[in-house]
């Protein structure tokens, strides 16, 4: 009888991957030493999705690789993952597993004015009646996503590799971390208290959505490097003008540092023109940036060992901490 238990109790990890970032896939892919299944992903000429499964996945623990992205596509990811999800489930899997770098629809998390939606939690509900077991995420916009499921969310952060990229990459002994808004305040204090630096904050105040009326800085980074730190960088339109209040302060150079590289509409237009020295983004979403001014982060070993542990039952925790070599 505990032979047969025992028989059960094995299953190995099966990486799916879907559309919307074939290269982070393939990165994790190598740093598991495991291939990605065989699985078939098209648009039918009515535009609507169609999934084929090249191998067998029954009672075995799968991690579907599906990423939110900036561009107009990201409707048909998020239906491309439920639909994978749901194939998953009817072939008969112990387990599916959602790893979503960029979480679609993290913005819309709250009812901030009469008759908003709250889609992320819409996403949430649709994920689960799709099927999911389980969600893999990093740095969600706003942590109470995690209460819109009913199912375990690990939201792991990109906060160790921005730590070691800082530490080996900028002039740290002139360095100052800087806050595009008050929202942001809390993640650049916890970073600022980790490096041991002096952090400032801009005051921003918008007159629309994704527009920036006016902007006030609270401290003082005369000659100062800075560093300014933030989870998601879109239209890059409080970047840019962050950085030139910076610079009208007296700055030595700004570099910006996000989490989620978007940079959608004409984003690439505005730092191209911009007074930035340097733009960092990690590889949540694939980024598309000809820019000689970018550079890249990888958290793919990161999400690698996440799925790692996840499927053996270890910690994960370890992970909010300290990012694997």
């Amino acid at each position: 009888m505990s032979s047969e238990v025992e028989e059960m109790s094995a299953n190995s990890i099966k990486l799916l991957a879907g559309n919307s970032h074939p290269e982070l896939a393939e990165a994790i892919s190598r740093r598991l030493g495991i291939q990605l299944s065989k699985v078939g992903v098209y648009q039918y000429s009515n535009k609507e999705t169609s999934v084929t499964i090249g191998e067998s996945i029954r009672d075995e623990d799968v991690y579907i690789i599906q990423t939110g992205t900036g561009q107009q596509e990201i409707n048909d990811f998020l239906m491309e993952l439920l639909i994978m999800i749901h194939a998953c489930k009817v072939a008969s899997v112990r387990r599916v597993t959602a790893v979503i770098p960029n979480f679609p629809y993290a913005r819309q998390d709250k009812k901030d004015k009469s008759r908003a939606p709250i889609t992320a939690k819409l996403v949430a509900n649709l994920l689960q009646t799709a099927g999911c077991d389980h969600v893999i995420t990093m740095d969600l916009h706003a942590s109470q996503i995690q209460g819109f499921f009913r199912i375990p969310v690990d939201n792991l952060y990109a906060e160790p590799s921005i730590l070691n990229y800082i530490k080996t990459k900028t002039d740290l002994k002139n360095a100052i971390l800087v806050s595009p808004d008050a929202g942001g305040a809390k993640r650049v204090a916890a970073l600022a208290d980790k490096l041991d630096l002096y952090f400032a904050l801009i005051h921003k105040e918008r007159q629309k959505a994704n527009e920036v009326s006016r902007m006030v800085l609270v401290g003082d980074v005369k000659g100062k490097s800075c560093l300014l730190i933030d989870d998601m960088a879109d239209t890059c339109g409080t970047l840019v003008k962050a950085t030139s209040t910076l610079m009208d302060h007296g700055a030595k150079e700004v570099i910006a540092i996000v989490s989620h590289g978007i940079f959608s509409g004409d984003a690439r237009e505005k730092l191209k023109n911009s007074r930035l020295s340097r733009i960092v983004s990690t590889n949540t979403v694939p980024v598309d940036l000809d820019s000689d001014i970018y550079d890249q982060i990888d958290i793919s070993p990161t999400l690698a060992e996440a799925i790692r542990r996840l499927h053996n039952g270890e910690s994960v925790s370890y992970l909010f901490a300290n990012a694997p070599v």
